[in-house]
């Protein structure tokens, strides 16, 4: 993996990744709450058509990521930002008028592969910009902002619809396109640090010798491994946790929301502060991506017990769900930016983009799967579902510590919070 030395500096424009990460929230939050609804309305179509169209094309899509990996080390993590938010911009302005099923279909598959390739340049562009301890703080307010423009999107396209009526969701459509135009014009600010140069020996021209590499880096792909079992944790609440607590506690949907709130609402107040305290905690960031899992795990642990006890008193199960909700979302704040800068900063530089295609490959399938699987073990028990997830937890875990003698030292250890132009930071000491 990569080495050097090099001299440490601040760039100009810094602020442009998360505030572009928060516009372009403001856009997702607008319709990923109406989906169905949404799409349901612009194209006419029923909901089972509806449903079934957007999950064949997001698995299609997936196709995009190695795609995108390969144009990445070729044209730089910008240029295709600036091209993926073009595609999206062009697909929410045309849904509108897309009436047939052919129409939707088609621009239901650029949209969904220009969404599924979208994380992995994003991860790039943090590693083309920043590094060290620096990378670790630009995640952390990227997805504090991108929360909390989620929350601002959702609110917004709710006044739309309430005020608007079936309109709503056109203006919505073009309200998502044009948070999409305006983020990638908020990155003009940034620059890559420096070129990537190639590893000694490595191929980086064409597909296959750049993935041979990925798929040679042993220790890497333990980390994706690690991130695949902990991504089935983020699925939960989404997916699994609705419909436990309708099926298993007997308690009000409205429930579900409140929880969903909670997170949402903490993701993006406490992102930034939880994220600092990690960095000056000094900890690995193997050690911090365990114990998120490990607080992931405690939630799924609380709810297996409410499982089994089933309180009958509304505002103290509301109040237990809040508990676990803010358990949940610690182990997430956690995690979540340890994980990710992990992964990039893993990657050697002149392949990054085919590494965090790679890494987005454990996303997706998560995302994929999660539903029938937790609908099967959910017809099993209440219980099983949560069990599961605790085991996932730990094994993720124990294979992120068994990983980390084998990683880069300046991949495991955040230094000063700094953006460089070369070099490797010094290892400091952890209290994790």
């Amino acid at each position: 993996m990569r080495t050097g030395s090099g001299r440490s500096e601040r760039i100009a424009g810094e602020w442009a990744l998360p505030v572009a990460a928060a516009v372009n929230g403001v856009g997702t939050g607008m319709y990923v709450p109406f989906t169905l609804v949404f799409f349901h309305h612009v194209t006419g179509l029923s909901f089972t058509v509806v449903g079934a169209v957007l999950t064949v094309t997001g698995l299609v899509g997936l196709a995009a990521l190695p795609v995108a990996g390969v144009a990445v080390d070729r044209y730089g993590a910008r240029p295709v930002q600036y091209v993926l938010y073009g595609v999206r911009a062009a697909g929410f302005a045309l849904f509108p008028f897309a009436g047939s099923l052919t129409a939707f279909a088609g621009l239901a598959l650029i949209t969904a592969a220009a969404d599924r390739a979208f994380p992995a340049a994003q991860q790039s562009l943090i590693g083309e910009v920043a590094s060290g301890a620096h990378r670790d703080r630009l995640q952390a307010s990227s997805r504090a902002l991108q929360n909390a423009g989620n929350g601002a999107g959702a609110l917004l396209a709710s006044l739309l619809l309430a005020f608007a009526g079936g309109t709503g969701y056109a203006c919505a459509a073009w309200g998502n396109a044009l948070s999409f135009a305006l983020a990638a014009l908020l990155l003009r600010p940034l620059r890559p640090l420096r070129p990537a140069r190639p590893e000694p020996g490595a191929r980086v021209r064409g597909t296959g010798p750049g993935y041979r590499l990925v798929l040679a880096d042993r220790p890497f792909l333990v980390v994706t491994g690690a991130n695949f079992l902990n991504a089935l944790s983020y699925s939960a609440l989404a997916v699994l946790f609705p419909l436990f607590l309708v099926e298993t506690l007997h308690g009000s949907a409205a429930l579900s929301g409140a929880a969903f709130t909670i997170n949402t609402a903490l993701c993006a107040v406490a992102g930034v502060f939880v994220g600092g305290l990690v960095r000056r905690a000094g900890a690995r960031r193997t050690r911090a991506a365990a114990l998120g899992g490990a607080l992931f795990a405690a939630s799924f642990a609380a709810l297996c017990v409410l499982a089994s006890v089933r309180p009958a008193s509304g505002p103290l199960l509301a109040a237990l769900l809040a508990a676990v909700a803010v358990v949940y979302t610690l182990g997430e704040l956690i995690h979540s930016p340890a994980a990710q800068v992990l992964a990039v900063s893993t990657a050697p530089e002149a392949v990054r983009g085919r590494y965090m295609a790679a890494y987005q490959m454990s996303w997706s399938l998560a995302k994929a799967v999660a539903p029938s699987l937790f609908t099967t073990l959910l017809a099993v028990d209440g219980r099983v579902p949560w069990v599961f997830l605790i085991l996932t937890s730990a094994m993720a875990a124990a294979l992120l510590i068994r990983a980390e003698r084998r990683l880069p030292a300046d991949a495991v250890w955040p230094a000063t919070a700094i953006i460089a132009r070369g070099g490797s930071p010094s290892p400091a000491p952890s209290t994790v």
